[in-house]
Order: structure tokens, then sequence, then C-alpha cells
């Protein structure tokens, strides 16, 4: 049976739980000491709140400085398919507390998720893209073109994330002929902020393609993943498509993506890997003209070989010298160990920095919580990698790696 959906609100000690004792002794042992407020709290816990389950993580600073922790509210389960709702909840001091849950796209007996949110640099509005198809739909459908359910849909917030417009419909502009699955993001989207294209709105997303005419595939394997790129020049009223990855030939097969402006101006796009023959489970890319092209096709990331096949954080901190932030779980085939990895060279060499838990883990998404400390949100469980969304605060100088090694770097974050 369905649970009754309703609203929740953690605060003070019930929404700061302890922080995983191996991660807290990481952050003494730099000489880190406590972080001001909390070290962790949890936002979504499975169950609680009208859902059986959340799963699909996104979470963006707002130009006030909420945080807006974005997530699927599953009714019947873990799965991907049947009813499911996006959610939001609000913290207005940094991660610690949380306001009640908030239905944000609501799917009734349909499926709304893979939120993908972005802040306006020109009005601060937060713009939110979001994913859908029938409640009766699969992905195995979906991917055979059994059913042709897919659609894309944007919503804006005027009042800092407190209220959102109805789902707007964008498919026709962004989805081509021929594609089956679509996903936008999961995780935030980027604004641009120098080069020609400041002020554009870019979104990674994925698709799956149908098998050529006379193929005796089913549209099912994974080669005819492919990762894309959706842009906005106008704060999200308008959208187009940008970069297209449509190899399909089974090598490398690009699926969930994130993208990040790297501090050149340039944007930095890594996927998952879904089972190509490539070595590895990462791929990356990069553009030169904000999102439109690549300036090479998607190739293996060997840095990151640690990272399952799952959906993984990305996040490029302010400055010149600031690094490129990853996340996601560390252990080879296994959703387990959530993990930071920086970056100083644009994604072409990678440094672990830290190990949050030891717990199971999947997806995840990274945020600047204030001008110190980075927010991990994040998938994770003792059981199960979904059991509840952790909210994680890290210092900024452990999560780059240069508690460590601090003659190797400057963080810069309040450039």
């Amino acid at each position: 049976m369905p649970m009754k959906r309703g609203a929740l609100r953690l605060g003070g000690a019930a929404g700061a739980v302890a922080v995983v004792a191996a991660g807290l002794v990481g952050l003494q042992a730099r000489g880190q000491g406590p972080l001001p407020g909390c070290a962790s709290s949890t936002p979504y816990v499975a169950g609680v709140g009208g859902y059986a389950a959340y799963r699909i993580p996104a979470v963006v600073r707002t130009r006030a400085g909420a945080l807006l922790a974005f997530a699927e509210g599953r009714t019947g389960g873990a799965g991907d398919s049947g009813a499911i709702d996006v959610v939001v909840r609000e913290s207005r001091d940094g991660g610690c507390a949380w306001g009640p849950l908030r239905v944000v796209a609501e799917g009734g007996a349909d499926t709304r998720g893979n939120p993908a949110p972005v802040v306006d640099p020109r009005t601060g509005d937060v713009v939110l893209l979001t994913s859908y198809n029938g409640g009766e739909a699969t992905e195995a459908q979906i991917l055979t073109g059994e059913v042709d359910a897919r659609r894309v849909f944007v919503q804006r917030s005027r009042d800092d994330g407190r209220s959102f417009s109805a789902p707007r419909e964008i498919t026709a502009s962004v989805r081509r002929p021929g594609w089956r699955w679509y996903a936008t993001g999961p995780g935030h989207a980027v604004a641009l902020t120098r080069g020609p294209h400041a002020g554009r709105l870019v979104v990674p997303a994925n698709h799956s393609a149908a098998p050529p005419a006379g193929s005796a595939d089913t549209g099912r394997e994974p080669k005819y993943y492919g990762a894309h790129a959706l842009y906005s020049d106008d704060g999200g009223r308008s959208w187009r498509i940008g970069y297209v990855d449509d190899t399909y030939d089974g090598y490398l097969n690009s699926n969930e993506s994130a993208a990040a402006e790297l501090p050149d101006g340039g944007l930095y796009f890594h996927a998952r890997d879904q089972h190509g023959t490539s070595p590895g489970n990462r791929a990356d890319a990069y553009s030169a003209d904000g999102g439109a092209t690549l300036a090479r096709p998607y190739a293996p990331q060997p840095a990151l070989d640690a990272v399952p096949v799952v959906q993984a954080g990305l996040l490029q901190l302010p400055g010149p010298a600031g690094p490129l932030l990853f996340s996601g779980p560390s252990v080879p085939g296994e959703r387990a160990s959530p993990a930071l990895w920086a970056s100083r060279d644009g994604g072409r060499t990678v440094t672990k920095t830290l190990t949050l838990s030891t717990r199971k883990a999947a997806y995840s998404d990274l945020v600047l919580a204030d001008p110190d400390t980075l927010g991990v949100l994040y998938e994770t469980g003792t059981a199960r990698p979904y059991e509840s969304i952790e909210f994680r605060r890290v210092p900024l100088a452990t999560a780059s790696g240069c508690a460590a090694y601090p003659s190797a770097c400057t963080v810069n974050s309040r450039s």
C-alpha cells in the first residue's frame, strides 16, 4: 500500500547526526578539528516523510546562501519505475538543519526525476530541469522502443527556492528523433561565468539511441547510450541541444554525466561508462565553446578507476588555483566507501583526498556550502546504499588535499 505523503522537519539535534568516526579521525589528523556547526546531517531517510525511498540527490547554493537538496521521492520502493516525485528540502544554516519536505514536481502515478538544478547568475533564479515518463513504463520498455515516454521539463524559482513554477515541457527542443531513453543530469547543472558564453546555463544529460535499420539489436545494449548537453542563453526560457556523443560502437558508452567550468573558461564533462569495452568505468571530455561541441570525443579516465559503474559528483572550486573535485564510491565493482578526489590539472590527474566512511554508497553531488566548507550530498546506508541521503560537511583544505600537502596548493575559495 502506498505510504501517506507528508512534510518532515529535522532540526537541531535531530537534524545533525553524528559524523562517521573514520571521517572525523581523518579531519582531526590533518589539523582541521571540528567544523563550526555540524559535521553531517541527514535530510532524507527511507520510509520517513511519506516515501518508501529517496534517491538521485542534487544540491545547489542559492544567491542568498540557502542550500537546496533535491531528490526523487519514490513511493513504491527504491526502484526506478512507478510513482516518483521530485522533492526538495532547504537549509539556511549550511546544511545542519533542514526545513520541511516539499514536492517540486509531482508525478502522481507517473515518474518524475533526474533533478538538475542551477542558479541563473544574471537573476539569481533557481532553474530546475527534470525528466518524466508514465508510471507504467519501465526503462527496458523505453530502451526497446516499446513505449516512447521520456519527456523533459523546466521549472523556475524566483524566491530563492521557496516555491517553484509548474513544470513546462521543453522536449521538442532538446530531444532528437530516434532517441529513446533520456535523462537530465542527475546532479547540479552549470552556469558559465566567464568568456563569450558567460551566463549560459549548461545541463549535462544522457540518452539512448535506436539501433540502425536492419539490426538484430533491441536497443537495450549498453552501446546505444550516449551523453549530451543542452544549454540556454536566456536564463532557462529557451533551450538547445549542445554536443552529442553518438558513436555507439560499444567501446565507451557515456551515460550519466556531470559538468564543471574550469578556471580557463573551458568546460569539463565527466561521465559513467556503462559497461563499455574500454578500460575502467569513467570517461571524460572537454568543450571550448560552452558545451556546443566537444574538443575531443569522450575518452577513458583511468585516474578514477576505483569508482564503479555509478553516477559521480563533480565541482570546480573557485579561484585560479581552485581544484576540480570528484565524489563517488571508491571500491571497484561495489557501491561502497564514499570518497573525495581532487585534480589540479582539469581532470587529467586525480588524487584521493578523503574516504568519508566504509558504508555502502551510490549517487552523490557536491556544493560549496560556504567559502570554507564543501558539502557532499550522497546516498548511503549500512546494508544497502539507498537507506538515506546524507549531507556531509568537509573543510575545503581537507577536500582539496591542501591539509595533507599545504605547500602544494592554494584553495583560493574566496576569489
